[in-house]
Order: structure tokens, then C-alpha cells, then sequence
């Protein structure tokens, strides 16, 4: 389902490359392109990429285009270094000589999506949403951290707790172990949901708390808090664009305990995705940062 009736979608299935890529070279065999935005660093993208027939093909610059990128492409952007995922993205922008503006989503939501989102936050409570679980479980935090976190959402701070995310049994089960362990009334909506009702849901949130994920992200694009647990990787490279004040980050521990190295001197996108990784972080550290969140306006700004 797409919000935006100006872009149109065309799907990649990844579980048949070859499939895949026969398909959409034939679809896209009468069609031109002025640019093609290359903004993807992985073999399979460079393949699908390299089936769509544009002038221009626009890519990382050499240090950044990895997985042999480079050969998939006639045009870079500037050379970056240690830059927040989203900075790299919009340096295709620049490259193309459109200028630099506040960011602002905009995404129109469908008025079902708007009407889910009130009736689940529909009470005078502020919300707090948590989406437990990334696509990478080494990323994921201990069911019964997040279960203490919500008791004190809701003996603290008398909020209403609300567990978001996808239909996939590590999920479900993620939020059945935080429901058990919690003995606070909390809303299990795990796989109850579809995106736009997601993003509607995390526009009503007073804060979302969740691990390095998408829904992290969605959070940022509706205006609402995140704070985001990073051990695995860095907050400064991924994290919640808007919200980096509020993440709880233990990189710079995890360098040390599982590499035996500064963070400094690992590479940027080095990620430590290893077993108790998430474990740096402390219950406490995460009541802090709500805490001090709910002291704080309720709004977060738009980057200039």
C-alpha cells in the first residue's frame, strides 16, 4: 500500500534474485531514466540496479561504495566520513543541486489508520509505545528490562503502555514474556496492526522506546521521541535522527569488552552484533532517559 499517489512502487522480490531480476529487466525494458539513485550498498541492489535503464547512475563515492558498488555506476557523491546514515542519503540530494531544507515527512495518513490510532489512546494518559524487536536479535534487549521500564511508565508516570511491531513469532513472543513479566496492565497490538496504523499509533505517542529498527525511524518521521537502545551498533551512525539525545548508547563498552578496541578505532560501520552485547544496558539507563524525556517539551524539532 503506498501513502504517497505521486511515487510509484515497483517491488524486488529478494527471495528469487534471478527470478526477480528477469522480471523487472522486462518491465522496465521500454522505460528511460534520467537518474537512477544507487543508494543501496549490497551485491543483490547493484544487480537490480544494474537492469534499469538510466543516463545518469548515481553512487556513494569509491571509500563508501562497497560490495564493488562502484562498477555499477558513472557518477558519485562527495566523499563523507563517519556521517549518520540519513546525512549519507541526502548527499545524493546535494549532489543534485537541490538545496538543503528542514526535514519534514509529511506522509499523508489514511483516516482508518487515524481512527485505529485513537481508539488505542483514546484515554488522557501520555503513551508510551514499545516496539521490542529488530530484524537482528542480537540487537534485541531482555524481555523482563522492558517489562521494568513499563512498570515505571505506569507507576511513575501513569501512562499507558503499548506494545507495537511485526507478526513474526520472535516478536509475538517477545511481547507475550513483556505482558508476563510486566504486572502492569499493558496493550499487546505485536502483529495486530498494518504500517499505516503503526505510524498513526506512533504519531499519538508521547515516546516510543525500541531497539536499532525501522519502527525507530517511522517514530522520527511522525515527530515523536525515540529513545533508542544501541550496544550492537552506533547511535551516532543509525540512531533515531531527531532523538540521538535520548538513546541509551554502549557502543564505546561493547568495542572494548567484545573487540578489545576503542570505538574509535573500529571502522564506522563495524557493527558488534554478539551474544549479551545488549546487556550493557541497564534498566536504570533507560528510566533515566524517560525521565528526563517527559521533564522535557513534548515536541521534537525539525532539522535545519
Amino acid at each position: 500500500m503506498s501513502l504517497l499517489p505521486q511515487v510509484e512502487f515497483i517491488t524486488f522480490d529478494k527471495r528469487d534474485s534471478w527470478g526477480s531480476l528477469m522480471a523487472l529487466r522486462a518491465r522496465l525494458a521500454a522505460r528511460r531514466f534520467d537518474v537512477l539513485l544507487h543508494m543501496q550498498i549490497s551485491l543483490r541492489a547493484s544487480l537490480a540496479a544494474a537492469v534499469v535503464p538510466a543516463r545518469l547512475r548515481l553512487g556513494f563515492d569509491r571509500t563508501r561504495a562497497r560490495e564493488l558498488q562502484w562498477l555499477f555506476t558513472n557518477a558519485a557523491i562527495p566523499a563523507r566520513r563517519n556521517e549518520h546514515v540519513l546525512d549519507g542519503l541526502q548527499g545524493f540530494l546535494y549532489a543534485l543541486g537541490l538545496p538543503r531544507e528542514p526535514l519534514r515527512w509529511n506522509l499523508p495518513l489514511p483516516e482508518e489508520a487515524q481512527r485505529y490510532a485513537e481508539q488505542l489512546t483514546a484515554s488522557a494518559q501520555p503513551t508510551m509505545l514499545i516496539s521490542p524487536c529488530s530484524s537482528h536479535t542480537l540487537r534485541n534487549w531482555r524481555a523482563e528490562r522492558y517489562a521494568a521500564v513499563a512498570r515505571h511508565a505506569y507507576d511513575v508516570h501513569g501512562m499507558r503502555v503499548i506494545l507495537c511491531g511485526g507478526p513474526s513469532d520472535i516478536e509475538r513472543d517477545m511481547g507475550a514474556a513483556i505482558e508476563r513479566a510486566a504486572h502492569v496492565p499493558i496493550v499487546n497490538q505485536i502483529g495486530r496492526d498494518t504500517l499505516p496504523q503503526m505510524l498513526a499509533l506512533l504519531a499519538r505517542a508521547r515516546v516510543l522506546l525500541s531497539p536499532d529498527s525501522g519502527p525507530a525511524h517511522m517514530a522520527t518521521m511522525v515527530g515523536t521521541p525515540v529513545i533508542g537502545l544501541y550496544a550492537a551498533t552506533r547511535s551516532a551512525r543509525c540512531g533515531p535522527y531527531l532523538s540521538r539525545a535520548w538513546c541509551v548508547d554502549r557502543y564505546a563498552q561493547a568495542a572494548h569488552r567484545f573487540c578489545g578496541r576503542s570505538a574509535e578505532e573500529l571502522p564506522w560501520t563495524k557493527k558488534i552484533e554478539r551474544p549479551g552485547v545488549m546487556d550493557l544496558i541497564e534498566v536504570a539507563d533507560v528510566i533515566e532517559r524517560l525521565d528526563a524525556l517527559l521533564r522535557a517539551p513534548a515536541t521534537i524539532a525539525a532539522h535545519e
